[in-house]
């Protein structure tokens, strides 16, 4: 794709979504490591829900490790997978209690090791607790970043992460992140997506076709 082309899709969505941010609550790199551990195969709205009371129970790693693991899974009942998630959550802060004197590390390297904890968790940790330029492709930014070209239909998540920073200025990483995911959270849906009132229908592959379909089924 040309560079003015993905320029225009990166000022365009930022004009919609401007105020783009992670809708994860947290208060340090330790709460939000804990958030996107939980927000895996789970809405952030849910999430919050259930942090809210949960980081005023535990505050730090020992606090996790206290307590017997089945209070821990009834803590996070709400979310879904929340066993498998208990049991990673433990693992992490005894981890980070071991190797990492209870903090969570700065390196990406080091956040991947933890468990639970994927590239994807570690990308959103560092860039928005360390403020390390990264782009962390959840599904919004897959689906969005596959329907505008910017990535191919058949690429993996790691090739999508790989093609966008190639393609966005290093310096707009974490901000293009929080940008696509509310534009594909709020506007680029994977059901019933925006596109008739879409200011990037031009330039969507994905809109155009949808949109083809749509006038046809009309004629009919």
């Amino acid at each position: 794709m040309k560079a003015a082309t993905v320029r225009y899709i990166l000022d365009t969505i930022g004009e919609l979504f401007p105020d783009a941010h992670c809708e994860l609550n947290h208060s340090n790199a330790f709460e939000l490591t804990i958030a996107v551990l939980l927000s895996a195969q789970c809405t952030d709205e849910t999430v919050n829900k259930v942090t809210k009371d949960l980081f005023q129970k535990y505050k730090s790693p020992e606090d996790y490790v206290a307590v017997p693991l089945e209070e821990l899974e009834q803590d996070i009942r709400r979310i879904g997978l929340f066993r498998n998630k208990a049991k990673h959550i433990r693992n992490l802060c005894m981890l980070l209690m071991e190797q990492y004197g209870g903090e969570v590390p700065r390196e990406h390297d080091e956040l991947v090791k933890l468990p639970g904890v994927g590239r994807k968790t570690a990308n959103v940790v560092v860039s928005n607790a360390f403020d390390v330029p990264a782009i962390a492709v959840d599904t919004h930014v897959e689906r969005v970043s596959k329907r505008l070209g910017l990535a191919n239909w058949k690429d993996s998540v790691l090739e999508v992460e790989k093609k966008l920073m190639k393609q966005v200025p290093r310096e707009e990483w974490t901000l293009t992140h929080h940008r696509l995911i509310f534009f594909g959270r709020y506007h680029c849906k994977a059901q019933n997506p925006k596109c008739q009132v879409c200011p990037l229908l031009d330039v969507c592959r994905e809109g155009k076709k949808r949109m083809k379909t749509s006038q046809i089924r009309k004629d009919k």
